[in-house]
């Protein structure tokens, strides 16, 4: 294979050696019938007469090596114009590519006079490099003329958008295909996961380079199939450092450092992306000190092999460490400073973290995300929208991790500010950006604009019904959340752990006990999901809540111990407490405290249950096995935002200005509508 161009000749410049030069000074490859054959196309002007003039020296019998290629996938030499604007024309084109000027380049074609196979060649490549597929495969069609270089590009750029059936159909139709078609039609398959038609392809493969088996290796690898990775590495007839590379960073990505370390030492040559893999092998498996003294063992060191340090220490939490190989770094790039920051923010560190931000010489959206994240986690309220507007005014394009982590940050009456910055920057079809803004409206308790956002989205995912489902069932909405549940089967999505936890709370809140036991039974049966301690809790509480205390203890007993935790013998506890079953409740209330005995939540129900049946000893046994363990309970509190304002309300609290006000309407207004719909005094008062 050579690297070519359009060649252009004149009637001076025919000789061989001239072609050679042109043959040397471009990228695009040809197969050796093609090497001194090149046509143009007709286009927004006839194509010159190129008859030889009376007198000329040009001889039309000459033998020429520029002989015409027969059929339609070979070119005809009357057809060769002699002009060098075409030359200048595709390399401008390749010029403007390179430079990310898409748009030049396209009016730099349409311009161009006149075009030959490598002008459509050129063009086709810049469109593939910048993953416009569709202006691509429309130039591909209008090509009246087969070209090996076109087609491999094509069949390279339909298989990284794992269009396989259209890479396949050129493939097929290729009359003759290079290494690169067949390679790039194996990666494809690979990357799509059909491992079987890739393995047969590269079999049928008839000449293999290192390039091929190591795009093998690594699609194996990428599959998880690790050990086949390994029996086609052994099998290459000839490796270069790039394969040794490959395979490492096959183990190192799936957490086989071990196996990486063996083969960095057993490599021939070794280049500073292989000691880099194993250092970020070591750091991905939090081995600090072996990656500390791979990076001191390194013969010379890159800006990546800093960088690698500096964002895997902070990864691993090693903050400290992290700061002080990044405060040697030779030269600091930006990824290594949005590492710094990050994992500053993630300490809520914000002093230090904006410290850099300040000193940072250039930043990104990525900086920007860190910043508004840190903040939206751990405060001062307001400073998240804050940087946001500074964002926008820097002119740095936002994206879904931007406004995410934004929404965590809200209260109720910026969520509205932000939902409408996210209709309005054009992200309202945004799926993961969408649930987000679910899950932040029922947090916030307005389960209106939850619904609204869900229902406004076309495009729902396991996430989004989730959203809805947990949304109606954690504020009381048993029924809706269930006919959200059957909505979400007809359209064809699989439920998953966190759905059925929505789905059975809404059962218990519902009072639906057969449809809940239904729907705890169709978890292993229907879908294959094994149920875990939270889903156990659930179907305890509904039996409990319908008085089914006896079979609400079967249950526990039969579940797996493992799964048998607190959140279970806290449901079941609950149950006993409602139900006025004292003698389970003081079995299972001192199973609670011994599993779990630096928490209040298990004394604090076992003493109440002893209080509500006046076994006063009993619950002075149990106020003093608190104070000797030093167990504090959490003040238990309620809050509400009227007008933008959070109240805060503990239990007993009457430090609020109102309070007068507040305890009147309680007892003249609420207390009675509770009366009224079967609520009964000291059923279930907390005494601790």
């Amino acid at each position: 294979m050579s690297p070519v161009v359009s060649i252009v000749l004149t009637r001076e410049v025919c000789s061989r050696a001239s072609c050679r030069y042109l043959l040397n000074i471009h990228t695009l490859t040809l197969p050796s019938r093609f090497r001194h054959s090149m046509h143009t196309l007709p286009q927004s002007k006839p194509i010159p007469n190129l008859q030889p003039q009376a007198n000329s020296n040009y001889n039309s019998n000459s033998n020429s090596k520029l002989t015409a290629i027969p059929n339609r996938e070979r070119f005809d030499t009357s057809s060769i114009v002699l002009d060098k604007s075409i030359y200048h024309g595709n390399s401008r084109i390749i010029s403007l590519g390179r430079l990310a000027k898409v748009d030049e380049a396209r009016r730099m074609f349409d311009e161009m006079p006149h075009r030959d196979i490598v002008s459509y060649a050129s063009m086709i490549t810049v469109y593939l490099k910048h993953n416009d597929l569709l202006q691509a495969e429309q130039l591909f069609r209008a090509m009246p003329e087969w070209n090996i270089v076109v087609d491999s590009a094509m069949v390279n750029g339909y298989a990284k958008a794992g269009r396989m059936d259209e890479a396949q159909g050129i493939f097929d139709n290729m009359p003759e295909r290079n290494v690169f078609s067949w390679t790039s039609l194996i990666s494809g398959y690979l990357r799509s996961g059909r491992v079987h038609e890739a393995r047969q392809l590269f079999e049928r493969m008839p000449e293999k380079n290192v390039v091929s088996w190591t795009t093998v290796v690594l699609g194996y690898a990428r599959n998880g199939l690790i050990d086949q990775a390994r029996t086609v590495f052994d099998q290459m007839p000839e490796k270069n450092v790039v394969s040794w590379t490959a395979m490492m960073k096959a183990y190192v990505e799936n957490f086989q450092i071990d196996e990486a370390l063996k083969l960095f030492h057993q490599m021939p040559l070794r280049n500073i992306y292989s000691w880099n893999i194993v250092i970020h092998g070591f750091l991905d498996e939090f081995r600090v000190n072996e990656a500390i003294q791979l990076f001191i063992s390194m013969p010379r060191r890159n800006a990546v092999s800093w960088t690698t340090m500096v964002t895997g220490l902070a990864r691993t939490g090693s903050t400290k460490l992290a700061r002080q190989y990044f405060d040697q770094m030779p030269k600091k790039d930006t990824a290594a400073w949005n590492a710094m920051i990050t994992a500053y923010a993630d300490e809520g560190l914000m002093a230090i973290a904006i410290e850099l931000f300040n000193l940072m010489p250039e930043r990104n959206t990525v900086t920007w995300n860190a910043m508004i994240d840190g903040y939206a986690r751990n405060g001062p309220e307001g400073e998240a929208f804050k940087y946001l507007i500074l964002m926008l005014r820097c002119c740095i394009r936002l994206n879904e991790t931007t406004l995410t982590s934004l929404l965590t940050s809200c209260e109720s009456i910026q969520l509205l500010q932000a939902h409408s910055l996210v209709v309005r920057l054009g992200f309202e079809c945004e799926t993961s950006l969408i649930n987000a803004l679910v899950t932040m409206y029922s947090r916030s308790g307005d389960v209106s604009s939850a619904w609204l956002a869900f229902e406004n989205l076309e495009a729902k995912d396991i996430v989004s019904w989730t959203a809805i489902i947990v949304a109606y069932s954690s504020h009381g909405y048993g029924t809706l959340s269930l006919q959200a549940f059957a909505r979400m089967l007809r359209s064809g999505t699989k439920p998953d752990e966190i759905t059925f936890v929505g789905v059975l709370s809404a059962c218990s809140h519902a009072g639906l006990v057969n449809k809940g036991q239904r729907l705890f039974n169709s978890m292993r049966c229907a879908y294959d999901l094994e149920p875990k301690a939270e889903h156990y809790a659930c179907l305890v509480d509904t039996l409990g809540r319908a008085g089914l205390v006896d079979e609400a203890t079967r249950v526990v007993r039969k579940m797996p111990p493992s799964e048998r935790d607190v959140v279970v013998l806290g449901a079941l506890l609950g149950a006993c407490k409602l139900n006025g079953d004292v003698a389970l409740a003081s079995n299972i209330g001192e199973e609670l405290i011994e599993v779990e005995p630096a928490s209040s939540g298990g004394y604090v129900l076992l003493a109440n249950v002893y209080a509500a049946c006046e076994k006063w000893d009993e619950f002075a046994r149990i106020r003093k096995k608190m104070k000797e363990r030093k167990v504090k309970k959490v003040p238990g509190f309620s809050q509400i935002e009227v007008q933008g304002k959070n109240h805060v309300f503990f239990v007993g609290d009457r430090s609020h200005p109102e309070v007068k006000e507040i305890y009147i309407l309680l007892q003249e207004k609420l207390l009675p509508l509770m009366l009224e719909m079967g609520y009964r005094r000291g059923s279930s008062l907390a005494c601790l």
